[in-house]
């Protein structure tokens, strides 16, 4: 999956949303998401990179528990054959949760 692809997902979700972080001072308000590559997971073969594979988060930030929203995400990811594990926190600091919805995609 290029990274053009991902994008596409994202804008499938329709809210506000950014690779990595918004820009300093820009002011988003819940709900947005944030996706981003963390690390990867690559196959390799005769000790070269043989498939690489980047893990993909989505970050879901909401002020409330919001299923339809999430719903919304999963229906995305869910149309587009993607395997994904999800989990969800409270951050304090900021008042809103996290639902984190994390992949593996290949590179296309």
């Amino acid at each position: 999956m290029t990274h053009k692809e991902v994008m596409d997902l994202v804008e499938q979700i329709n809210i506000p949303s950014a690779y990595h972080h918004f820009a300093e001072g820009e002011v988003v308000n819940p709900p947005f998401l944030v996706y981003l590559y963390p690390s990867s997971n690559n196959f390799s073969a005769d000790g070269k990179v043989y498939c690489k594979i980047h893990r993909l988060d989505f970050e879901l930030y909401t002020e409330k528990k919001d299923i339809k929203l999430e719903r919304q995400v999963e229906a995305v990811l869910d149309k587009h054959g993607l395997f994904y594990e999800k989990t969800e926190v409270w951050i304090e600091k900021e008042k809103l949760y996290e639902v984190l919805y994390e992949m593996e995609v290949t590179n296309g």
